[in-house]
């Protein structure tokens, strides 16, 4: 079953009618409804390119955590053939927030990194919506380590609404091991290439997406903070979201304006969730072109790359 975000509800009545019409016609012989259906998809067709034409913001944030996105754990498993997965810290736990291990991107081996929020109660439990903890971070950068001794390009996949703030996070070290990974991503001699898939949280973010080569999806955003934390901050109001999420420039096409990002990967109309394989099949293709981009630089020269690209940060924007 579909699931509609709030700005959806027109389209939703309009489709679920063609359905009821379909669902009829199945039921009772003889009667053909073929024609007003295929009248109301194209009217839904129609009322969908108008809602994504130009969307605000806040609604970009809305598709971004759309329930029904592909997460992490799709495009691991479409586009990385022998992934075998490696657990645990080496110190405390296995944070399964944070998926990670080796896999082959075509006919390249690659280290996997990326964040699972999980897709229903249980899961997004088990996964901690995203939100991963220190052990998580540690884990992550094991796994960087042993993709920098063996020379294998790592990629990342983002999609967290923030690292773990909780009181067990905090003592075991929260903003050491974010800063950490964020440091081990600086120090790799190896490719690594970044993808905001959803939601782009915070630290918790950064410390996968500080990349060689960094790509968002056409909606998902990447921003400091929530829309929702921002407003309560400044307006003492989380229902100021829609403004927050004006002021951020959390937008892809903001961010690539600014230099935050590089690239924007396109998606079906309607969202990622309207066409899954597509969505991944794009990212596939654009983590390949970013890889191939890095392909014969010397590791001193992916380091001081990386490293620049990190220090210009916004110059782009500024200029402009």
């Amino acid at each position: 079953m579909t699931h509609y975000l709030d700005f959806e509800k027109p389209l939703a009545e309009i489709e679920g009618k063609a359905e009821e019409l379909r669902a009829l016609a199945r039921t009772s012989e003889g009667m053909d409804v073929e024609e007003e259906a295929v009248a109301l998809d194209r009217k839904a067709a129609a009322m969908l390119a108008q809602l994504y034409k130009d969307l605000t913001p806040w609604r970009k944030c809305q598709v971004a955590r759309h329930p029904q996105r592909p997460h992490c754990i799709d495009y691991v498993g479409r586009l990385f053939e022998e992934f075998t997965p490696l657990a645990g810290d080496r110190n405390f736990a296995d944070d399964h927030a944070v998926i990670g291990g080796l896999g082959r991107l075509g006919d390249r081996p690659v280290m996997v990194i990326g964040h699972e929020k999980g897709f229903d109660t249980k899961s997004r439990l088990e996964r901690n919506f995203g939100m991963a903890r220190p052990e998580g971070y540690r884990k992550a950068i094991r796994l960087m380590d042993l993709a920098d001794r063996f020379g294998l390009p790592v990629v990342t996949l983002v999609d967290t609404p923030g690292a773990y703030p909780g009181k067990g996070a905090e003592e075991r070290g929260q903003s050491e091991a974010i800063a950490r990974s964020t440091e081990a991503c600086l120090r790799l001699g190896v490719p690594l290439v970044s993808v905001v898939i959803g939601e782009g949280g915070s630290g918790g973010a950064v410390a996968f997406a500080t990349a060689n080569r960094v790509a968002m999806l056409e909606h998902s955003v990447y921003s400091v903070i929530s829309p929702e934390g921002c407003a309560s901050i400044l307006w003492k109001d989380a229902e100021k979201m829609r403004e927050a999420a004006e002021a951020l420039r959390l937008t892809a096409q903001d961010l690539l304006k600014l230099g935050v990002i590089d690239r924007i990967v396109p998606e079906p109309l309607g969202g990622a969730h309207r066409d899954a394989g597509a969505s991944i099949d794009a990212v596939g293709a654009s983590l390949r072109e970013m890889l191939a981009e890095l392909d014969g630089q010397d590791r001193d020269k992916l380091r001081t790359d990386r490293r620049q690209k990190f220090l210009d940060m916004g110059a782009r924007g500024l200029a402009a």
